[in-house]
């Protein structure tokens, strides 16, 4: 079937796509590659992967597209369900004849609602999709399909689940894909070097982080790899597909799962001369560090989340918070780089305990990091433990601008306060003189990093103005739900107030 696979147009700079672990509208323009959609796209002859939102494509620009194909695949998230609920109705109305299906997390963990949403969506898939859509985009009945819940005449269908894909190097290349679809200099994060290439080595993940959405939902929590020699094929074909690149990123849930894997790696990317990062977990040991740096690694992605060591217990992050301070003194020792990301609201936040994190970033002093609110996304430990205590509130995870909201509510912890706390998080660290100090000298330095971080900086005083925005929108949302309340108790009759 003449296939079409779709990140949809979404919030202005909203970035949910397949491989998008932060499904929000970011402080800078930052995108990431649509990997998961680029999968199986490889797997099907004659595909097209369009990612609308880092090529500025509007829902008037993708409309006309339903008319040449059979099949329209569809990433979604939890933040933009509705949203590509939407153009799902379009793609139909402009082809009657076309078939929508869904992928993603979101529509993993529920299927039956996600059809519900709309008639416009004819099957979503579950769990890992990526020989799923194969077998659809080859015209097979949808009945004899492994993993798919779908629409027909006598309602809703689920076939059985499709056993999780053990030969990862069954899987061909994504960067074929990138090479006849993508624009990668459109591709921009903040803290990796321009343009950059991003994709997978392996799937899955060993911790068990509470919050944490691909593992739970997808990836699943064994670490299943390609093999080194795929991986180093693969990198080899980036520098000849891609010779702008000047950066080449890991996107595995944590790379150094298995550090003698990686060293391997980062030898065959050392006999090929490239520069690399990857997602990282603070605890990696000093000679693995060495390694990997001595073959190319420019930076590691880290998720310390928390500076109090009781939030990061309920939340099974795995790691001690003297391990990772020396972790870093190692990273930082061998030159290595760091943008670290951390997490406010987590279960046992307090104030104090937020007060906690920002020390601890400041003592860490990673090259940048990234503040999120935690988000409790369908299908994770940490949504069902909100449900169970209450906590979660009845809004969703963004706003209409795509700014992400606190949406978990604590007796001690009002949702404003961790809210607030972002901002304070970013100002706190980065208006310290040491380091304007080391982002001016960068700057000095390099005259593309001079540009970029003028551009950069211009955005987050932008979101900042947007965030308080958004903030100013909470009090009035606070004040029409108190008046809905006084009005349904008025109205109530009086021995049903009791």
């Amino acid at each position: 079937m003449r296939t079409l696979f779709l990140h949809p147009p979404s919030y202005e700079g909203f970035d949910g796509g397949a491989g998008s672990r932060y499904q929000a509208r970011r402080e800078v323009r930052s995108f990431w590659y649509p990997t998961w959609l680029a999968q199986p796209a490889a797997l099907v002859p004659g595909s097209r992967l369009v990612d609308a939102p880092p090529d500025g494509l509007t829902l008037e620009d993708v409309r006309p597209l339903a008319r040449d194909y059979e099949l329209a695949v569809l990433h979604t998230s939890t933040p933009s369900f509705p949203y590509d609920v939407r153009v799902a109705e379009a793609l139909k109305a402009e082809n009657p004849r076309l078939r929508v299906g869904f992928v993603g997390a979101h529509v993993a963990v529920d299927p039956e609602a996600s059809l519900a949403a709309s008639p416009a969506i004819d099957f979503v898939a579950r769990g890992e999709f990526d020989f799923t859509i194969q077998e659809v985009a080859q015209g097979h009945p949808l009945g004899r399909v492994l993993g798919l819940s779908y629409r027909d005449d006598g309602g809703l269908r689920h076939t059985p689940d499709r056993p999780t894909l053990e030969n990862m190097d069954a899987l061909p290349f994504v960067v074929e894909v990138y090479k006849r679809d993508l624009t990668i200099e459109n591709y921009v994060i903040g803290y990796l070097l321009h343009p950059y290439v991003s994709l997978y080595t392996g799937r899955g993940c060993r911790s068990r982080c509470t919050f944490c959405l691909w593992p739970q939902t997808v990836g699943g929590h064994r670490y299943r790899t390609r093999s080194v020699e795929h991986v180093v094929d693969e990198i080899a074909l980036v520098r000849r597909y891609f010779p702008q690149a000047r950066e080449v990123f890991f996107d595995d849930d944590t790379f150094t799962d298995d550090p003698p894997r990686a060293e391997a790696i980062a030898r065959g990317l050392g006999r090929l001369g490239v520069t690399w990062s990857c997602n990282a977990k603070a605890n990696v040991p000093q000679a693995t560090l060495k390694i990997l740096k001595d073959n190319g690694l420019r930076l590691l992605l880290v998720g310390y989340e928390s500076g109090n060591q009781q939030v990061l217990t309920n939340v099974k992050k795995g790691v001690r918070l003297d391990v990772a301070r020396r972790f870093t003194r190692d990273a930082k020792a061998l030159g290595i780089r760091i943008h670290g990301t951390f997490v406010l609201g987590l279960p046992g936040e307090t104030r104090e305990t937020i007060e906690e994190t920002i020390g601890f970033a400041c003592e860490l002093d990673p090259d940048t990091i990234q503040v999120s609110i935690a988000a409790p996304y369908p299908g994770t430990a940490m949504y069902r433990q909100a449900l169970e205590h209450g906590w979660l509130d009845d809004r969703e995870l963004v706003d209409g601008r795509g700014v992400q909201r606190s949406v978990l509510r604590y007796p001690h912890l009002a949702h404003t306060e961790i809210f607030d706390s972002v901002e304070a998080f970013y100002r706190r660290f980065y208006f310290r003189p040491r380091k304007i100090f080391a982002i001016a000298g960068e700057m000095a330095r390099d005259r593309r990093v001079l540009a970029r971080r003028l551009r950069e900086g211009v955005e987050f005083f932008r979101f900042l103005a947007t965030r308080r925005s958004a903030r100013a929108g909470f009090a009035g949302e606070a004040f029409l739900r108190g008046a809905r309340a006084v009005t349904e108790t008025r109205a109530q009759p009086r021995a049903s107030r009791r």
